[in-house]
This record gives structure tokens, C-alpha cells and sequence, in this order.
């Protein structure tokens, strides 16, 4: 055969065996020898794998990450976003923590040194400080949570495991206000997710949140950041539960500029440490009672762990979750992905006695904000996403003169002046000025003209506090896309004894709406992963689901889940039907039945690379 534009020629030997992996001598001999044959080479058989043939990673400990690999019903869907194609590339985030093992072999290769800095020790370099128990490896752990590598045989796989991954020092040493608002800063047009799991003593008697040069770098973060669509902060929503604290007491998780996350177990059933305010905008998990496996990630000492847990854990999976909507949909502003979180969360299983329906038929908790995230639904959400119109803020002065609050006080306010900016709510705040004998016995409730009721905060027995709220700012975002015109009521309640009542007065409450001028209910909600089923059974299973997807258990699905195999349903070439098939029971992943079709094992088993078989230990 000869080549196409190209002066090589093909020639094929009947006496040489295929698939022969030695030259054959006697034509090597002629065809040296002969003048006119510039270059000569025999074809030898190559072993070629296919790239990314299988969606489920075959890294040994991802059998174990029970959130993402269909152990639990549901899981964070993170399958669908990879069978979709996104993993996160040409996304940069940072952990913003007590450093980063960047030679982490799980790490090295995601490794960014330009979304790095070790702010306690002034230098480019966020190794973590060793030593002294060996305390800094949260940074480490959350990294890999977002993008440990997949696919290399070392540990598991991260959300986003094509996505660049940076460290930056800060909570090593003394914090300060700079310190911080340094690290909220840092390289705002190249790094585009930060995430962090930090905040002020969850004790649940503390109120306080960024001061003056962290506020600032927030606002300009959302305001310049990734060229002016806004940097993401992704936050962790604390874990004071079990000192009854209230998220909306900290002023970094009830940020509007923040997406704040909250805890779930496997089983659906609150964490003991988790918090609860109306500033939680979506849920990730965060361990499992039922196992000792919890959140796998890597670990110090180029070690993995499989014991991450607390709402630190559910606020980077979250991260990762977002940096699969950049890939998807790089144009998206800070808004549009509130906004894709709240369509993307769903409430599932998720246990609590506070879900709601707000105005525009959402549920919503104050455990949970919307739900349980899922990665499918906010890929495919963001992809089709048109970009929201500008934030609008009107804010209206509720009270002219001092009120007693006495047992309790409720402040009418009509927001109809709001009605021409605003037609489409997303955050709200109510600003508080009130002195209080006992903070902690205050409740502090608002609601909404169309009739949602979001607790800006509960009772807090820790808190003895004489020194009340001081122009502090509360958060809901339980109110989004309601319509905001009609008369809004602040409840004050004391939940103590009748010690409280002596001079508790509210001197200030400003009602500040942020919002567009859009009927944002207008838009379809993301619809779950469109079912598009050619052909049911009697039953109502699916026996047919087109060229693009996969038959499996009577539905159709964009991927193959671990312990499957996608082939086609039949030899005949007119039939384009794919389906799921199982693998042979030893293999975790596979891409055939036999058990020398294996690509990765279950826990216990180990690899066998020559015979592409799983073996007992």
C-alpha cells in the first residue's frame, strides 16, 4: 500500500508470522542492501490502551469513596459530570488552610505553584509545617478532596482531578486581618475557586466575622476577580452543633459573596457538629456512621486517609463540584452560580423537621439550604445557562425610634419601593442594632411577603453575652427568586426567663434586598437528566435508550457504574442499543466479563497488571 502524500510504501510478507514481535532476518538482510531503500522498518504489534474509555477511575482506594461511586443512594452524582466530559480542566483553585504537601504523589502532577503562598512564613512555598504532632495536614486532606489525581494507582480520585490545585499558609501562625485578606486576594485573575474551612470560634458565644481589609478584598474579589466575573468562595458553614452555635453568628459563611456549605451524613442523618443558619445555600457529605470509611483523601507523609470528616470535608467536594461547572461553562459570574447551586441541590433524604416550601415552590432547611448537591444536574444546569441580569440592592430603614423588645417585638415593613429594581430576590439581610441582657435568649425570625419564614437566629445557651448585636448583619437565602413587594415582619423573641426584659431595645433594623429586575421563576428549573428512553417494557422499563446512552436496570444512564461494562446490546450492526454488562465478580471495574478483563479491584483485591486480573492478598 502506499501512503497517502507521503513517499513511504507498506509491504506485507506471507512467510512472516503476524503479530511478530522479532525482525525477520532474511528480507532485514535484503532490504539493507538494497540502494534504493533509504529506510526501512518492520511494523511491530504496539499494546495501546484506550484513554478514557471507562468513566469510573481505577484508582485503588476509589471503591472506597462511597459519595461518588454509587455506594449510597443518591451519591453526589460526580459520574454523570465525568461520563459528560468534565473534570475540572483548565479550572485553577486554592485551599486557603495550613498548607499544601505539594509533592504528594497523588497531588505533584495537579500541583500549582501560581495559586500558592505561605502567608505565616512570608514565602512562595505552602509546605506544611512537620513536626509538633504533625497537626497541618487539614490543608492537605481538603487539596486532594478537589483534586487528588486519577487514574495513577495512588490513593482515589479528586471531584475535579484535571483541575490545577494550589495551597495557601495562613492559619499556621498569627491571624490577622491583613493575613487574611492577603490570602482572599491572592492572584484574583488566575486563581478562580477559593476554598475555605476556617472561620471565628464555633463556641456558640461568639459573633464576629472578616474585618475592614477582608471585607474589602470579598467585595473586590466579586467585583474584578476572573475578569470581572467574580472569584468563588466556597465556605464551610462551621462545626459548632454541638455547642448549639448559629452559622449566621459568623460573618464569613453568611457572606452574600460566600456559597456556604452544610453537612449531611451517608444515611441522610444530620452531623452532631453541624450547624444550622438560613445562610446555608447546599449540602455535600461529610462522613458515614454505618462504616469507618469516610471522606478518602490524601494525607501527610505522601499518605492517603480514608478518615476525613467534619463540614471542612463537605465544603472542598462542593469546590470540586463547582470548578465542573467553570469547565462547563467558563463565562459564569459569582450570582449565576449561587443560582445554579440552588437549582443543582435537591432534598433527597436529607433529615430535618425545618423543610419548608418557600414562595416559589422550593423546599428548603436551615440544616441543608437546598439540598443535596448533585453534579450531574449543575454540569448540564450551567451549560445552558444564560448569564443573569445585573444585582440590584434596595434597602429600607424599618424603624425611626427606639422599640422595647420586652418577651417579643414584631417590626412591620412594606418593601414596595423595592418593587421597581427588584422583581426576583436572591439575598437577604436584616441589620440589627439591639442591646440584650442575654444575647443567646434572643430568636431573631423574618418573614417574607409571599409567607416563608427563615429563623435569622436561634438560641444560643452559651452565649451570655450583655453586649447584644452591634450593627450586626444577619442572612437568608431562603427567599430567593420570591418576589419581594408587600409588608415584611421581624420577630424578636426572648426564649430566657423575665430577667431578660429590663432595657432590651432595638435602636436600628435596616432590611437590605439584593436582587435582579428578571422574573427568575420565568426560567425552567434544571430538569433532571433528560430520560430519553426510545422503547419501555409492559413495566415501564427501558429497553431501548438510543446510540448516545446506556440500558441499565430499566433505565438510561450516561455512563457504566462500577461493577458494569458498556457494550453494545447485540453482534448485528443495525442495532446501535448499548448496555450495561456486568463484570466478573473479582473485577471493581472492567472491560469485558472474564476475570482477566478487569481495569481495577474492589478493597482487598489487588491488580495484576499482566493478566488484568484481581487477586486476593
Amino acid at each position: 500500500q502506499v501512503m497517502e502524500g507521503e513517499p513511504f510504501y507498506h509491504f506485507s510478507h506471507r512467510g512472516t508470522r503476524q503479530r511478530a514481535l522479532s525482525r525477520h532476518w532474511g528480507w532485514h538482510m535484503r532490504l539493507t542492501r538494497d540502494p534504493q531503500v533509504l529506510w526501512f522498518e518492520q511494523q511491530m504489534l504496539k499494546r495501546r490502551s484506550k484513554r478514557g474509555t471507562g468513566v469510573v477511575p481505577t484508582d485503588p482506594w476509589f471503591p472506597k469513596q462511597w459519595y461518588m461511586n454509587n455506594d449510597v443512594h443518591p451519591d453526589l452524582n460526580i459520574l454523570t459530570a465525568w461520563s459528560r466530559g468534565y473534570t475540572g480542566l483548565g479550572v485553577v483553585l486554592t485551599v486557603l488552610d495550613d498548607g499544601l504537601e505539594k509533592d504528594h504523589p497523588d497531588l505533584a502532577a495537579n500541583y500549582d505553584p501560581l495559586a500558592s503562598y505561605d502567608f505565616n512564613s512570608n514565602d512562595p512555598d505552602p509546605q506544611p509545617r512537620y513536626g509538633d504532632g504533625d497537626n497541618n495536614w487539614h490543608g492537605t486532606r481538603c487539596a486532594g478532596e478537589v483534586a487528588a489525581v486519577a487514574n495513577n494507582g495512588i490513593c482515589g480520585a479528586g471531584v475535579a482531578y484535571n483541575a490545577k490545585i494550589g495551597g495557601v499558609r495562613m492559619l499556621d501562625g498569627s491571624i490577622m486581618d491583613i493575613v487574611e485578606a492577603q490570602a482572599l486576594s491572592l492572584q484574583p485573575q488566575y486563581i478562580h475557586i477559593y476554598s475555605a474551612s476556617w472561620g471565628p470560634e464555633d463556641d456558640g458565644k461568639t459573633v464576629d466575622g472578616p474585618g475592614v481589609l477582608a471585607q474589602a478584598a470579598f467585595h473586590r474579589g466579586v467585583v474584578q476577580g476572573r475578569g470581572g466575573l467574580g472569584s468563588i468562595f466556597i465556605w464551610a458553614s462551621g462545626n459548632g452543633g454541638t455547642n448549639y452555635d448559629n452559622c449566621n453568628c459568623d460573618g464569613y459563611t453568611n457572606s452574600i459573596y460566600t456559597v456556604s456549605v452544610g453537612s449531611v451524613l451517608g444515611d441522610g442523618h444530620r452531623p452532631r457538629y453541624s450547624e444550622s443558619c438560613p445562610a446555608i445555600l447546599t449540602t455535600t457529605y461529610s462522613s458515614r456512621t454505618t462504616s469507618k470509611v469516610q471522606i478518602v483523601t490524601t494525607d501527610l507523609h505522601h499518605r492517603c486517609t480514608d478518615k476525613h470528616t467534619g463540614t471542612s470535608a463537605s465544603a472542598p467536594l462542593a469546590a470540586g463540584m463547582v470548578a465542573l461547572a467553570l469547565e462547563a461553562n467558563p463565562a459564569l459570574s459569582w450570582r449565576d452560580l449561587q443560582h445554579l447551586i440552588i437549582r443543582a441541590s435537591k432534598p433527597a433524604h436529607l433529615q430535618a423537621e425545618d423543610w419548608a416550601e418557600n414562595g416559589v415552590g422550593r423546599r428548603v432547611s436551615h440544616y441543608y439550604g437546598y439540598g443535596l448537591l448533585d453534579a450531574g444536574l449543575l454540569v448540564q444546569a450551567a451549560t445552558t445557562w444564560a448569564g443573569t441580569r445585573p444585582q440590584q440592592k434596595c434597602s429600607v430603614q424599618a424603624i425611626q425610634v427606639p422599640r422595647d423588645i420586652g418577651s417579643s417585638l414584631t417590626i412591620s415593613t412594606d418593601a414596595s419601593s423595592c418593587s421597581k429594581s427588584i422583581r426576583s430576590l436572591e439575598h437577604v439581610q436584616a441589620q440589627l442594632s439591639l442591646s440584650y441582657s442575654r444575647r443567646g435568649d434572643l430568636v431573631v425570625a423574618l418573614s417574607s411577603p409571599m409567607g416563608t419564614t427563615s429563623t435569622l437566629v436561634t438560641v444560643r445557651p452559651y452565649d451570655t453575652s450583655q453586649d447584644g448585636y452591634q450593627d450586626w448583619t444577619f442572612m437568608s437565602t431562603h427567599f430567593w427568586d420570591e418576589n419581594p413587594n408587600g409588608i415584611w415582619i421581624l420577630r424578636l423573641e426572648n426564649r430566657g426567663d423575665d430577667t431578660n426584659t429590663g432595657g432590651c431595645q432595638l435602636s436600628s433594623f435596616i432590611l437590605h434586598l439584593h436582587g435582579t429586575d428578571e422574573d427568575m421563576p420565568a426560567r425552567r428549573s434544571a430538569a433532571p437528566t433528560t430520560d430519553e428512553c426510545l422503547k419501555r417494557d409492559e413495566h415501564g422499563a427501558c429497553e431501548d435508550c438510543g446510540s448516545s446512552l446506556y440500558t441499565h436496570h430499566g433505565s438510561c444512564l450516561p455512563y457504566c457504574p462500577p461493577h458494569y461494562y458498556g457494550r453494545a446490546r447485540s453482534a448485528t450492526p443495525r442495532d446501535t442499543a448499548r448496555v450495561c454488562a456486568s463484570c466478573h465478580p473479582s473485577c471493581y471495574t472492567c472491560q469485558g466479563d472474564s476475570a482477566n478483563n478487569c481495569t481495577s479491584c474492589p478493597s482487598g483485591r489487588t491488580f495484576q497488571d499482566v493478566t488484568h486480573s484481581c487477586q486476593h492478598p
